[in-house]
């Protein structure tokens, strides 16, 4: 059975936001707030009909305003202006800090279960979009990992041919070198006996 939804509402930079969830937690998880801003007296179930209408209407969605002001919630809200924007930082506290004295507005049965069928409903959508995002991005993983072995592949193939050809050049450099000790070796030999026959030629005038 779906929990029974309520509105809270805070304020985070330039924008007053609202949203119908079952819980605090629920509410904290969607705006995105990194600290509990119910135990600060930053957020606060909302009494006003007209924000609450407006939740119930979209539940589970983060609907917006320009932040002091007194405008309606959105999905979408243009950037706040400036005076707006010295109320908001001039008074965040007190507006928000102080407990809501005023009791919450009654949602008819049909319309708070209405809202919980449809925010469960827009919970299991996200969880869906969240699966397919996260199998999307697996297979982008995938794609990149088998990229990265076949690139390591070819540079280790490569590599391998680079020291096979590097051997074959030392190879033939030593039979080469050899060569030229034994051709050396070989004149040294002739050269002597030249240069004793030349001797033995000059002596014998």
């Amino acid at each position: 059975m779906a929990r029974k939804l309520k509105t809270y509402q805070t304020s985070l930079g330039f924008y007053d936001l609202a949203i119908a969830a079952p819980s605090m937690k629920a509410a904290l998880e969607a705006w995105g707030a990194g600290s509990n801003l119910f135990h600060q007296g930053l957020a606060g179930e909302a009494d006003d009909p007209e924000v609450v209408a407006a939740t119930m209407a979209k539940p589970g969605v983060v609907l917006r305003r320009a932040a002091g002001s007194r405008g309606r919630f959105s999905e979408q809200s243009d950037i706040p202006s400036q005076a707006a924007a010295d109320r908001a930082h001039k008074q965040p506290e007190t507006r928000q800090s102080k407990p809501h004295r005023r009791q919450a507005p009654q949602v008819s049965s049909k319309v708070s279960r209405q809202a919980a069928a449809n925010y469960e409903r827009e919970r299991r959508r996200r969880e869906a979009q969240s699966r397919r995002d996260e199998a999307a991005q697996a297979k982008v993983r995938e794609r990149r990992e088998r990229a990265i072995a076949k690139a390591k592949a070819a540079f280790e193939d490569a590599e391998r041919e680079h020291g096979a050809r590097l051997e074959a050049i030392e190879a033939e450099r030593a039979a080469v070198n050899a060569r030229a000790a034994a051709e050396d070796e070989r004149w040294a030999g002739q050269k002597a006996k030249l240069i004793a026959a030349l001797r033995r030629a000059r002596n014998s005038e």
